[in-house]
């Protein structure tokens, strides 16, 4: 068989050779048959006979050596698998992440055995069934959801956007990895909102863009405040050019209903996300809120990009829904809900393509003056 003698004197060799004898043929035969490519199905079946004999009675070292050697062999049976996997030892999640195919009944061998290292290699493979991701998604492990945010091969749909959607709400790297994808609504990510990085923050506020959303409970709050845009524009400008941001923090909290921790992350948010936020939810347009947001942030050469960024969203981002992203950080609405079809984007526009920026001359004047501002305040 595969090149070695009959498949009788393997037999007689094993039980007449000791241990010694058989530690030499079971990685002899594990060789032979990873060389041998596609085996035919009596060759197969003969292996697998082979092997079953050979595994048991060899020495750990021996058995750990011929699994590696066989793990990595073109085409594995189900029974071959199940030796490899375990008599591999250390290098078991080697052999998981390698694999040519791994079929479901290893796959759910592993996740059944609580391993979550091991879980975690298996949820990074690209031919999972569903079956194998049903059982992965049920395990209460961040490294196995990390794996799986990240896992480009599993679409975020139905049950497993949900899982994925709330898994991000407790850990920032499956909300980076989440922010990474095109196939995933950013929209989703508003409670992750301040764990993101700066670009990521912007990404979650371009999803809200050509769309509507819930009625958020904040707006409740915003209603009966008697405070103008105008004024509460005017307020932040004055407070920001001064650095005073602790005062900006507590103004943020008498205004919003947002507590206080959260008001100091906007208000030392040099990036200006956040608090486009704020100002967006309270109807100031982009004259109005680029005056702040030229005070409030600090992105010294790429300050007329990020303006013009900004003055986009100005112009495509309606106030109802950063009303609703406030909310999502309190913690109040469903963000599923934007899922159903009354609340899909106007446009499926590709998170590729940045949006059209807003041709307003008024903006633009702004841009320029508030840029002229900015570098006499800096000389």
């Amino acid at each position: 068989m595969l090149g070695f003698q009959p498949y009788e004197t393997f037999q007689l060799l094993i039980e007449t050779g000791g241990v010694d004898r058989t530690n030499t043929l079971l990685i002899a035969a594990c060789d032979a048959y990873t060389r041998r490519g596609k085996p035919t199905p009596p060759e197969m079946e003969q292996f697998e006979a082979l092997a079953s004999r050979l595994f048991p009675t060899a020495a750990p070292n021996a058995r750990a050596k011929g699994a590696a050697i066989l793990g990595r062999a073109e085409v594995l049976s189900p029974v071959l698998e199940r030796l490899v996997v375990d008599n591999i030892g250390d290098d078991l999640n080697s052999f998981l992440q390698s694999a040519a195919t791994l079929s479901d009944q290893t796959a759910l061998e592993i996740i059944a055995r609580d391993d979550v290292p091991a879980a975690a290699i298996v949820a990074t493979r690209a031919d999972l069934s569903n079956v194998v991701l049903a059982k992965l998604f049920q395990l209460n492990s961040r490294k196995v959801y990390r794996a799986l945010a990240a896992n480009t091969a599993i679409q975020p749909r139905g049950a497993y956007l949900s899982a994925l959607a709330r898994s991000a709400q407790m850990d920032h790297m499956v909300a980076e990895s989440l922010a990474q994808r095109d196939d995933f609504d950013a929209a989703l990510l508003a409670p992750a909102f301040f764990d993101l990085s700066d670009n990521d923050r912007v990404k979650v506020i371009r999803a809200f863009a050509d769309r509507d959303t819930p009625v958020a409970p904040i707006s409740k709050t915003l209603e009966q405040l008697t405070v103008a845009s105008a004024d509460l524009t005017k307020a932040l400008m004055k407070l920001f050019s001064e650095n005073r941001r602790p005062e900006v923090t507590r103004l943020l909290s008498q205004i919003t209903g947002l507590d206080e921790v959260r008001c100091g992350q906007i208000a030392h948010d040099v990036t200006g996300a956040s608090l486009f936020v704020i100002l967006r939810a309270f109807g100031c347009s982009a004259y109005d809120g680029l005056k702040v947001l030229i005070h409030a942030t600090s992105h010294d050469s790429d300050r007329s990009q990020a303006l013009a960024d900004f003055a986009t969203l100005f112009g495509n981002v309606a106030p109802q829904s950063m009303a609703y992203l406030m909310s999502a950080w309190r913690g109040e609405v469903n963000l599923l809900e934007l899922n159903k079809p009354e609340y899909k984007p106007f446009t499926e526009t590709s998170r590729r393509t940045p949006l059209a920026p807003a041709h307003n001359p008024v903006v633009d004047q702004a841009i320029e003056a508030l840029a002229r501002i900015g570098l006499r305040r800096a000389g």
